[in-house]
């Protein structure tokens, strides 16, 4: 807050007291034209008299001689300290906002009674009307020596003229003639005026950080911005901080920065008035505005983007799709960031870290799968130090983990089951030809920054960064389950997508909700997980009707959208032929989950009844391996159940519970209770 010995506030102070030189001016003329001032319920009814007064033509009051030696002498001084290096708000406010001479007049006599509450009584005077404690339009021209009938000076109070365009001046009351409106000056240009800098408080909310930028090189933008790009559209990719290059490059032109983070945003905000508070804000004290996700604002239509859009400031906007041209009149300059590189990841680990890791703990190699900005690296590092002191011990690589997938929006949980994966490799009887399939799944993932960006074989290419596998087999063959160990070795989340959320039965609906889930994809740290994949990947069919042809339309854009997704998805089928030949080319892999054999039939009964369970000494799981040819999932069921016979019972698991639990799952499967299979135990079946 600026003290009395400011030059700024003193010329600030200085051009109140023209005002008040007019206003004692207007006053005495009133009071010399008033035939009854004594009159105690003046301002409160119409007299004869003043109706008579009201119809005598009156005469533009002239200044007087105080106000007119004031004046220069005011501004003289002022002269005298921007020479001196001294900072005038006032004088930079109306270089800032193009003010004219009478637009000062005109903002000063509005703001008089916000910097001295003599000003109201004054002013309710002059109205004649005790309510009336702001200046009316036809009092500020007045007081400004400007007529009212002029209509160059009553169009600096309308839209498109400096002083409302920039908010600098609210006139209120539209129902009221013009002349009788109330103008009004926002709290927040009163205090700038005053020294303090705080921001305007309505968008505290809002308000980000701006975190280093790292990647791409903001000089480019500053020179664009400096060359005059009014309006920059910066397209993230998963990793990217648009908000980050864009507060880079207003830094090195010497300007501050506004960052507001459009996610906050709440159904009842006045989307409208905070781009213009954010514009008249960044005006006020020289900033870059950067707002964004562009796509918190697109749902209420492209008028609410054009607030920000077609601001006459510098404005980078950020966000996650591609510009839309009717989203502004205004030809915004493009940018398109890449994810940041491992040496840059690197850099934003240490600089978050701040030395807090051991030596040997390397964050980034540890956290590479990953797709993190500045921002949330280090939100991510600040989780870790917490996990990590919780425990009572120092960093660890699955603080780091448990860190980075702290960042992850919830968004996507309102369309998909999130899984934090519990199984491990151990936990799965698996050919080796499947598990090796599914350490090089996990191997790309880990991997992809390397071959992609420092070898090179991204190239020109379009696709996304994204891996895409299928898991192909019959049910209860380990598909669901091995998804959960994949994500669980990358330390990443599951997401199970619920087919019930996705499909519907209303044309171009089940595109908007696929579109949603990819759009939440985007902004977590998981793996996607499409089970029963043929409902939604399934193979397009000839056109016969019209149905068909919406059906294929959903293919069609199912496959472009995955041809764009940087993430991880799973695709699981049962029937692995209903899949469109069309997505062989966008998968990455294709892991078949075949029925297991014999020996790892046994592995999986072993495995269904673990250590800790009782067991009798009739359990022959060898017997069970060989003679029923079921799935791990049916298998599972079946020892399941036998435990439960058991508990109820408090005893061991018997092979009786066994056959009693295979004989259920067989009638579910609704396969025959043959005596070929369950050989000397046929007789153990009860009905």
């Amino acid at each position: 807050m600026a003290e009395r010995g400011d030059p700024s506030l003193a010329h600030l102070l200085g051009r109140l007291g023209v005002v008040e030189a007019r206003v004692r001016a207007a006053v005495g003329a009133r009071r010399a034209a008033d035939p009854n001032p004594e009159d105690p319920f003046r301002g409160l009814y119409l007299s004869e008299d003043h109706v008579e007064r009201l119809l005598t033509p009156g005469e533009a009051p002239v200044p007087s001689e105080i106000e007119e030696g004031m004046l220069p002498a005011v501004e003289s001084a002022a002269d005298e300290a921007e020479l001196a290096g001294a900072d005038l708000r006032l004088r930079r406010l109306a270089r800032t906002f193009g003010l004219v001479p009478l637009d000062v007049e005109l903002l000063l006599i509005a703001l008089a009674p916000d910097l001295d509450a003599r000003f109201e009584r004054l002013y309710g005077y002059l109205h004649d009307d005790v309510t009336r404690r702001r200046a009316s339009i036809g009092l500020a021209l007045e007081l400004a020596g400007s007529p009212a009938a002029i209509a160059s000076a009553r169009h600096r109070l309308t839209r498109g003229a400096p002083l409302v365009d920039g908010g600098l001046v609210l006139v209120e009351e539209p129902e009221r003639p013009f002349l009788t409106r109330s103008l009004r000056v926002p709290d927040r240009l009163a205090m700038h005026l005053l020294g303090d800098d705080h921001l305007e408080p309505t968008l505290t909310e809002l308000a980000a950080e701006a975190w280093p930028s790292h990647g791409t090189d903001p000089a480019a933008l500053a020179r664009a911005i400096d060359a005059g790009a009014m309006l920059t559209y910066v397209r993230e990719r998963a990793g990217s901080s648009g908000r980050a290059l864009a507060a880079a490059a207003f830094t090195q032109l010497g300007k501050t920065v506004i960052a507001l983070d459009l996610a906050r945003l709440v159904q009842s905000d006045e989307v409208g008035a905070l781009a213009d508070a954010a514009i008249r804000e960044a005006r006020l004290v020289n900033a870059g505005l950067v707002a964004g996700p562009v796509e918190a604002l697109i749902d209420q239509g492209p008028a609410v983007v054009r607030h920000f859009a077609e601001a006459d400031w510098p404005v980078v906007l950020t966000g996650h799709k591609s510009w839309d041209p009717t989203w502004s009149r205004n030809v915004p300059l493009l940018i398109e960031l890449t994810p940041p590189g491992a040496a840059d990841r690197a850099t934003m680990w240490s600089e978050s870290l701040d030395g807090d890791a051991p030596a040997d703990l390397a964050a980034e190699a540890v956290t590479r799968q990953f797709r993190l900005g500045p921002e949330q690296v280090s939100r991510a590092a600040t989780a870790a130090r917490l996990q990590a002191s919780l425990a009572g011990r120092p960093l660890e690589p699955d603080d780091l983990r448990a860190g980075a997938r702290a960042q992850n929006a919830a968004g996507l949980e309102r369309l998909a089951r999130r899984i934090h994966p519990d199984v491990k490799w151990d936990d799965m009887v698996l050919p080796p030809e499947t598990r090796q399939q599914l350490e090089e799944v996990t191997g790309r993932a880990l991997n992809r920054d390397k071959v992609l960006d420092e070898w090179g074989l991204q190239g020109s290419s379009s696709r996304g960064r994204g891996i895409t596998a299928l898991f192909a087999g019959e049910s209860g063959t380990g598909k669901t389950m091995a998804a959960e160990v994949l994500a669980g070795e990358l330390g990443l989340d599951l997401y199970a997508i619920d087919l019930a959320t996705v499909v519907d039965k209303y044309v171009g609906e089940t595109e908007k909700n696929l579109d949603k889930i990819f759009a939440e994809a985007d902004q977590v740290h998981g793996v996607l997980f499409f089970d029963e994949a043929d409902a939604l990947f399934g193979k397009r069919s000839e056109v016969r009707d019209a149905h068909d042809r919406y059906a294929n339309v959903e293919v069609a854009y199912l496959l472009q959208r995955m041809e764009s997704f940087d993430g991880i998805a799973i695709l699981a089928t049962n029937l692995r032929a209903n899949i469109d030949e069309a997505f062989a080319r966008r998968l990455d892999a294709v892991v078949d989950f075949p029925m297991p054999d014999d020996e790892h039939r046994l592995e999986l009964w072993e495995l269904g009844l673990p250590a800790g369970v009782p067991r009798a000494d009739d359990v022959d799981l060898e017997f069970c391996a060989r003679a029923f040819e079921l799935s791990g999932g049916n298998i599972k069921n079946i020892t399941l159940a036998a435990a439960y016979l058991a508990a109820m019972d408090d005893r061991e698991v018997q092979m009786a519970d066994l056959i009693k639990g295979t004989q259920r799952e067989y009638r579910k499967l609704g396969r025959l209770l043959g005596e070929s299979e369950f050989g000397p135990y046929y007789a153990k079946m009860t009905g």
